[in-house]
């Protein structure tokens, strides 16, 4: 059974970071499809960034430069840093798995909410100005 268990969310000031974290169990981390994705209140949940097996990512357009994806394949941990904190960042932040390869071929694809398989129960980030 596939879990996915993220922590490090909290409360920061505007221009602050965090780094999240997602510990996975149950599958082969290392072959999955892995990724960020948030929702704020009221809004839909959308992708922020998503690491493919040979570790290739890719990430909205809306947190280039600001958020770093990256993995630890033999602790089957996943993170999320993320700097120069913005109020619009404030969001439920989740990890979650896709059994097979990320589409990287397209950034739209490739952070499709409806592509990815397993779900965290999320982690809460609130950005203050």
């Amino acid at each position: 059974q596939v879990q996915l268990v993220e922590s490090g969310g909290g409360a920061v000031q505007g221009g602050g970071s965090l780094r999240l974290s997602c510990v996975g169990s149950g599958y082969t981390y290392s072959s999955y499809c892995m990724g960020w994705f948030r929702q704020a209140p009221g809004k839909a949940r959308e992708g922020v960034a998503v690491i493919d097996s040979d570790g290739t990512t890719v990430y909205a357009d809306s947190v280039k430069g600001r958020f770093t994806i990256s993995k630890d394949n033999a602790n089957n941990t996943l993170y999320l840093q993320i700097d120069s904190l913005k109020p619009e960042d404030t969001a439920m932040y989740f990890c979650a798995a896709r059994p097979r390869a990320c589409a990287i071929a397209s950034v739209s694809l490739s952070l499709a909410v409806t592509d990815f398989s397993y779900w965290g129960q999320g982690t809460q980030v609130t950005v203050s100005s």
